[in-house]
């Protein structure tokens, strides 16, 4: 096995081209961050705006942040493009994270997953129509503003800051697995190159603003499209053809599409994939805030949308291939498991080992698939470094802690963020790398964060008579049931007693003296059966808890008055259930502006 592993590790070396193609990611990100922040003067324009929703109401907010400034850096005025918006949104979503996990599912457990990208489109058309229009019509600077307007200041600070804890423990994944793939590829220390991701993203964040992550963003994520679309074409060029591919994949056991078992406990079936793929894709596309962020540097509902969809078809689009990916790297492997052989240490390691054995001869490929996932890791990791930054300014700052900072004030405090941020990324990059049990941890904090934090907002929107007692009671609910099966599940996994669900591998066409792992089958009926279900349906459970145990409590606790309610609060889906006397100060704002404009 070690002479089959060494053989392998032979061939994971940079070529001078793939250097180029792969320092040319770094020159543009850095070049984009001097363009935007000490080239391009802003111009202002007097431009007559779209209105953010089909009504006649003022603008709520005359300065976001405190000053022009600071909303030409956070929000770059509320006047961006609809396209680089979009990739940005895209960004803010794909890792490398994303990439390497992907096409290891479907290697490891078919591809019963590939159903994401329906509810992908789902999700897109309800973010569109339940989420978007209520932020649009609040103008908010940050999402976390709509639970104080619709609650109590307390429930807002709680969010914020579960927002920021969830960041911080998603720093070091942005930055520590293209790290492990670059230096499997290329053999330069793991350490070098996750100072460099994290030099080079702090420094155009820092200088450029949005305006910097957004563009930079943009061609970032096409590189990174078209890095694994082109891994893709040539290993179907080299492969033996559609025909065979899908066969093997079917004699594999890779090929589902129709695994319809109602049980719970199964990794992949339509119903986990669907309902808990919705309700984890929409948790963090409506609400989350390095999506409304992007949503509110546009200057209108409209545009808004129209960036939501190309998000959407873009995702849907980019999932696709990489799932078609993880069915080319089966097709590959399926005699010999990398894993198994010693080739790999971990699954996320089998994309590069593929592109490099595939395509790796081709002049640039390894260098383009690497820029690709580089590219991703900057993009996610700017986004997060922007947003979070936002969030502390105007959450914690001047929401939680009433303070009005100057405009000089608030400008060293969102700056000086990005900076302990990169470090703090740096730091936890360094433990999780020693410490193997914190992966599990961050993943099931995350997933705690996610679902409360949406359920929170769905039923401020979508429950009209909830208030803040409910919906303090069903967050907490909620946190405490999805931690008890999220840490319950993650121990369980870790003492060995859930079998594992991954389909068979073969090692018949490897090289050498290689034998399968012995998998020792256990009795899950002994765990808890909390502990067994699918990680999809953690989410779902999450976000369920949150609004009904808030819809239940608020019933009980005084209610609130739907009559004095500002329907602006409320998801328009809702707004023809809701009785005349909410719009009546709608209308008369109306007929006031309707009088001025024929005065004039």
């Amino acid at each position: 096995m070690e002479s089959v592993a060494k053989k392998g590790m032979e061939s994971y070396r940079f070529g001078s081209v793939d250097y180029i193609v792969f320092l040319g990611m770094i020159v543009l990100s850095t070049g984009t961050g001097i363009y935007f922040g000490c080239i391009k003067k802003s111009k202002r324009k007097l431009e007559e705006v779209e209105p953010t929703l089909p009504t006649t109401m003022p603008e709520r907010r005359k300065n976001d942040f405190g000053s022009e400034k600071m909303s030409e850096y956070l929000l770059g005025s509320r006047n961006l493009k609809v396209f680089p918006v979009a990739m940005s949104l895209i960004a803010s979503y794909i890792s490398g994270v994303t990439i390497l996990g992907t096409t290891s599912e479907i290697y490891n457990y078919g591809t019963q997953y590939w159903f994401i990208a329906i509810a992908i489109v789902l999700q897109g058309i309800a973010v569109s129509y339940v989420y978007i229009p209520v932020f649009s019509a609040l103008q908010v600077g940050s999402s976390y503003e709509y639970l104080e307007m619709r609650f109590h200041s307390v429930i807002r600070s709680i969010a914020s800051f579960m927002f920021i804890l969830d960041e911080i423990l998603f720093l070091p994944f942005i930055v520590y697995v293209p790290a492990i793939a670059l230096n499997q590829v290329s053999g330069i220390n793991l350490h070098v190159i996750a100072v460099v991701i994290v030099v080079v993203c702090v420094f155009y964040t820092f200088v450029g603003g949005i305006k910097a992550v957004v563009h930079t963003d943009a061609w970032q994520v096409l590189v990174m499209f078209l890095s694994v679309l082109a891994v893709a074409v040539l290993a179907t060029v080299y492969a033996n053809g559609l025909n065979v591919l899908f066969d093997d994949a079917a004699k594999g056991g890779r090929l589902i599409f129709n695994n319809t078992n109602p049980s719970p406990y199964v990794r992949h079936t339509v119903w986990s994939v669907l309902i808990g793929g919705f309700s984890y894709w929409t948790s963090f596309n409506a609400v989350n805030q390095t999506m409304v962020q992007r949503y509110m540097s546009l200057p209108s509902l409209k545009k808004a949308r129209a960036s939501m969809a190309i998000f959407t078809i873009g995702v849907a689009a980019f999932v696709s291939v990489c799932c078609y990916v993880g069915l080319l790297i089966f097709e590959m492997y399926k005699d010999c498991d990398p894993l198994s052989a010693g080739l790999i240490t971990h699954d996320d390691q089998l994309l590069p080992l593929f592109v490099v054995q595939s395509v790796g001869h081709i002049y640039g490929m390894s260098g383009l698939f690497i820029a690709g996932i580089f590219g991703a890791a900057l993009s996610s990791l700017s986004v997060v470094l922007n947003s979070t930054s936002l969030v502390i300014l105007e959450d914690i700052v001047r929401g939680c802690f009433k303070m009005q900072p100057s405009e000089r004030a608030s400008t060293i405090l969102v700056k000086s963020t990005i900076i302990v941020l990169g470090i703090v990324a740096l730091s936890l990059v360094f433990v999780l790398e020693q410490l193997s049990g914190i992966l599990s941890i961050c993943t099931s904090m995350t997933a705690i964060a996610a679902g409360t934090t949406f359920g929170l907002f769905t039923l401020g929107m979508l429950v009209p008579w909830a208030n803040t007692v409910g919906t303090a009671v069903g967050g907490i609910a909620s946190a405490l049931l999805a931690g008890w099966i999220s840490f319950g599940t993650q121990f369980t996994i870790a003492a060995g007693e859930l079998n594992s669900q991954k389909l068979p591998v073969s090692v018949e066409g490897c090289v050498g003296n290689v034998t399968l792992r012995e998998n020792v089958w256990v009795d899950e009926e002994q765990v808890f059966p909390l502990y067994r279900l699918s990680y999809h349906w953690i989410n779902p459970i999450g976000v369920a808890t949150v609004v009904v145990v808030g819809a239940l409590v608020s019933l009980v606790t005084k209610p609130t008055n739907i009559k004095t309610l500002d329907p602006d609060l409320i998801s328009p889906v809702i707004h023809r259930f809701l009785p005349e006397e909410c719009f009546n100060g709608r209308n008369l704002n109306a007929q006031a502006h309707k009088n001025l404009l024929n005065v004039s």
